[in-house]
């Protein structure tokens, strides 16, 4: 039978954790039998033991706070950090977009502006090749040459216009004579006086025609608003009639 000091005494309970709950640290074998000990001699027993791990879970809860908000903290930043490279990255790839596209840009109007440059000083040796051929005179090893210069400036966009029978348009014809005629029902292109040259929209030459307009000799003068329409003010080939002295 246990005597009546045991019954006194109670169970005797020995705290073998190896974490301890008030500073959160381990603890060495020496410290954990000693902890044990001193609780087995508390009178309080269970309850003080209850005691302090509950006190040992608010400990670590109140450690763990400024550790978390640290890291809180540092999360934040680093995210904003990120957003910032991100805007830094996209804004630095759209300017390197927009410089590319001006460069290609500036590159295709050089480019344009040589090209229109050099074929502007050969329409004069085309305007001399076309001549020759009208004559008959487009024979030989000239022919060769003449056929193998157009080819060439063909091939580079160089585009002749102005046909008979086209519908006079002042942005691209130039109008040097000018007169009346019951066959066409608006001003038209009668004559082609030289023909014009362009490279895509961009005009280097305006085809320099004769207008007919609508109407018989006694039609209204519309010389003027023909003047004013055609881009360099070309001369009309309508006379006025002489006066009694012969001047007209």
């Amino acid at each position: 039978m246990s005597s009546p000091e045991d019954i006194t005494a109670g169970p005797v309970i020995r705290d073998r954790r190896r974490i301890d709950p008030d500073t959160g640290q381990v603890r060495d074998a020496d410290q954990s039998g000693r902890a044990g000990s001193a609780q087995s001699a508390d009178p309080a027993g269970p309850a003080s033991a209850g005691d302090t791990e509950a006190g040992g879970r608010r400990s670590g809860k109140h450690a763990a706070g400024p550790g978390s908000a640290e890291r809180t903290a540092e999360e934040s930043a680093a995210l904003t950090q990120l957003a910032e490279r991100t805007a830094d990255l996209q804004r630095l790839q759209a300017e390197y977009a927009n410089y590319r596209k001006r460069v290609e840009r500036d590159r295709a109007a050089v480019r344009e502006q040589a090209l229109a440059n050099v074929l502007g000083e050969l329409l004069p040796v085309l305007d001399d090749i076309g001549r020759a051929r009208e004559h008959g005179e487009l024979s030989g090893g000239f022919k060769s040459i003449a056929e193998a210069l157009e080819s060439a400036v063909v091939k580079l966009g160089l585009i002749s216009y102005g046909e008979k029978g086209d519908p006079f348009d002042p942005v691209v014809h130039e109008a040097l004579m000018h007169s009346y005629s019951s066959e066409v029902s608006e001003p038209t292109c009668v004559q082609i006086l030289q023909p014009g040259y362009k490279i895509g929209d961009r005009i280097l030459r305006p085809a320099r025609v004769a207008v007919a307009e609508p109407g018989g000799p006694d039609a209204p003068d519309n010389d003027d608003a023909l003047d004013e329409a055609s881009p360099r003010g070309g001369a009309s080939a309508k006379q006025a009639p002489a006066d009694g002295n012969g001047n007209g």
